[in-house]
């Protein structure tokens, strides 16, 4: 890729939950310690770096956190520590006692390029940890005072939060693109994240929360914080880092386990294992946070119970201070990232998690239909049956419709109509799966009918253009719209989501029905759909015709076969189903850049796809997204299955005639050099 863009330029940036093995009261032992643990992260570029709560003089000092020897000691050392990160970017957040003004609090250090930027102080206080410390009260959020020990002004308070600013070179010839990356990190204390209030608050503002933790270890706490954790980033859009205090902090009543957890959206990225000192890292993507954020924003706004807002000033709300972030990061684009980057996201990995996804979209797409047949008053459907993977499923639909509804089964009327590209082996297995089905199958061949439409229009049958396809596709449309008029029932369309989004069906052909029950199903979902069912509710005459089919080249079948094979698939046409789905789904639900689309589906397909094809049909998928849009402005009512639409009626509002110039002008200046 030409010129020298950095892995934070895709938004992902590199954190860790470190946890050292200090010494109780010995704050010179810990920062030597602490050192140790940054220069490592050091070596391995990462970016933001979280320490435990009080880690720099140990959790369980008790009283001993009165005493003047341990606070100077603790702020001789912090100063050492923050010596020991000039010349580095990466942000520091280690816990420990800080005194101001007479008071004592737990607080964390935040430093980066050898600085202190900043001491956040712990808002909730237990009652055993206001014997020894104060909560900052000076009636606004944060205080700005001279230290001489530091030489440089001190900022301190609760309310604080750090804005990472990384530049990237100005656009030129060797470097294309200009890139700013930029996210707010917060800090929260240890059991305060299960308090609502402390963890909302901090979240409404913060993509990256640094928890400092020291909470005992005790039976079941750890699938507690897993289960808290992703509750909380799941709800507010971000990610949490936990660092936990560890082994060297167990004393008398209390063992510390140094369980460490980094959890985005839900998700956990990455779980430390007790009782060892290992530092976990895992990469954070910003970007991802900003797009749920953008998309779920009145989501947020129902979390806040009063306004607040960001600036530089202190006037009772958050601080915000920015630092140059590391820009330090892996420029190759083959990034050996600590997250794997799932290349199938509309497929569960897990069995269980996967049986059930095919599970509920089948019954949204069965109770869907169920309401549209009842609300009509209908009795009867139609559908085209081809024996491709579309109509296979949209006929398992309305069987389990009309099972649910309690009507008879020979009312569902599937229409098989061979054409100039039907092959023996789909035809077989449309009128074998119908009739094991129990629906009623009617044949009607278009063969006739189009050679008298060619006729009637002056076209050369003997020229397979774009008009030889889609005036089958149109031919057979009308034919169901048509029976559906004579047999006062419903057609049943079965495009799916991958097709409408490329625009990969006829205009007032395939395009066309009066209930599109696939509309929001990908291809590569549909197929474990039918799988599930074919191994779950099928019978083994069933299953088997259904494996066959999902063994089947994807078809449109409208070019003559060749020796009875299938001549046409799609995916030599239109691109592979598995990279588009991958494309759908990162730019439908998260917005991401071309160049991000790139790199994602590069490192996601490590050997499966060259770069120069992942480039190619990238291309492909931008024209086709933007210039088929006014076939997705009218497209017929379907359920909506999942996160990612396309329906015109709120899913994806587009214009029909938008232009993708600044799409594809970005995959224009990527060199496979």
């Amino acid at each position: 890729m030409k010129g020298s863009i950095g892995i934070m330029s895709y938004g992902f940036v590199k954190t860790a939950a470190v946890t050292p093995h200090i010494r109780v009261a010995d704050p010179q032992f810990n920062a030597d310690r602490i050192i140790e643990c940054i220069n490592e992260e050091y070596r391995h570029k990462t970016q933001i770096i979280v320490f435990p709560e009080l880690v720099l003089s140990g959790a369980t000092c008790g009283d001993l956190f009165l005493q003047k020897t341990l606070l100077n000691s603790v702020k001789i050392q912090l100063k050492k520590i923050a010596a020991a990160t000039v010349g580095n970017k990466a942000l520091v957040i280690l816990g420990l006692p800080w005194e101001s003004r007479e008071a004592v609090y737990n607080a964390a250090a935040v430093i980066s390029s050898g600085k202190v930027l900043a001491i956040i102080t712990k808002p909730y206080l237990s009652e055993s940890e206001q014997r020894f410390f104060s909560r900052f009260n000076l009636g606004c959020c944060i205080d700005k005072y001279k230290d001489d020990f530091f030489s440089n002004e001190i900022i301190i308070g609760e309310n604080i939060l750090f804005t990472a600013v990384n530049k990237f070179q100005e656009a030129s010839e060797d470097t294309p693109f200009l890139y700013i990356s930029e996210f707010k990190i917060g800090v929260i204390f240890g059991n305060n994240i299960f308090l609502p209030d402390s963890f909302i608050k901090i979240s409404l503002h913060a993509d990256i929360i640094a928890n400092c933790m020291a909470v005992n270890e005790s039976a079941g706490f750890d699938e507690y914080m897993e289960t808290m954790n992703k509750a909380r980033t799941y709800s507010c859009l971000n990610a949490c880092i936990t660092a936990n205090a560890g082994l060297g902090e167990s004393t008398q009543d209390f063992v510390f386990s140094g369980r460490n957890l980094i959890v985005e959206r839900g998700k956990i990225r990455a779980v430390g294992e007790k009782y060892t000192d290992k530092p976990i890292r895992a990469y954070i993507d910003t970007e991802c946070i900003a797009a749920e954020r953008r998309r779920l924003i009145k989501k947020l706004n129902t979390l806040q119970n009063s306004a607040m807002t960001l600036n530089e000033n202190n006037n009772g709300s958050f601080v915000c201070i920015k630092y140059d972030a590391d820009t330090q990061a892996e420029n190759d684009i083959k990034t050996p990232t600590l997250n794997s980057i799932d290349p199938m996201p509309f497929i569960p990995d897990d069995d269980k998690t996967r049986i059930k996804r095919c599970r509920d979209i089948l019954n949204i797409q069965v109770y869907g239909l169920v309401k549209r047949v009842k609300h009509i008053g209908i009795k009867k459907i139609v559908l085209g049956i081809s024996g491709g993977l579309d109509s296979t499923l949209a006929i398992i639909v309305c069987i389990k419709a009309f099972e649910a509804l309690k009507f008879d089964k020979k009312d569902i009327l599937a229409v098989t109509m061979p054409g100039f590209g039907t092959t023996d082996r789909t035809y077989r297995n449309a009128c074998r799966l119908t009739q094991k089905l129990g629906a009623s199958l009617e044949e009607i061949s278009i063969v006739h009918s189009m050679i008298q439409h060619f006729d009637d229009i002056r076209y050369d049958i003997n020229n397979h253009g774009s008009v030889y396809e889609n005036a089958q596709a149109r031919e057979r449309t009308q034919i169901l719209m048509d029976i559906a008029n004579r047999d006062n029932s419903l057609v049943v369309g079965t495009g799916d989501l991958s097709e409408l989004v490329l625009g990969w069906a006829t205009y007032n052909g395939d395009h066309m029905s009066m209930y599109g029950v696939n509309a929001s199903v990908p291809k590569t979902l549909i197929r474990y759909i039918i799988k599930y069912y074919a191994e779950n509710e099928a019978s083994d005459e069933i299953k088997d015709i259904l494996i066959d089919i999902l063994d089947t080249p994807i078809s449109p079948e409208l070019l003559p076969a060749k020796e009875g094979v299938i001549s046409q698939k799609t995916e030599d046409l239109v691109g592979p189903y598995e990279l588009h789905d991958f494309f759908i789904y990162n730019i439908l639900r998260f917005g991401f850049t071309p160049l991000k689309i790139y790199y994602l589906a590069f490192n996601a397909f490590d050997k499966k796809f060259e770069k120069e094809e992942i480039l190619k049909w990238l291309k492909v998928f931008y024209k086709r997204f933007f210039t088929q849009q006014f076939k997705r402005s009218c497209l017929p009512d379907g359920p909506k299955t999942g996160s990612v639409g396309i329906s015109p009626r709120g899913s994806l509002m587009m214009p029909s005639d938008a232009s993708y110039n600044a799409w594809i002008s970005e995959l224009e200046k990527i060199s496979l050099k």
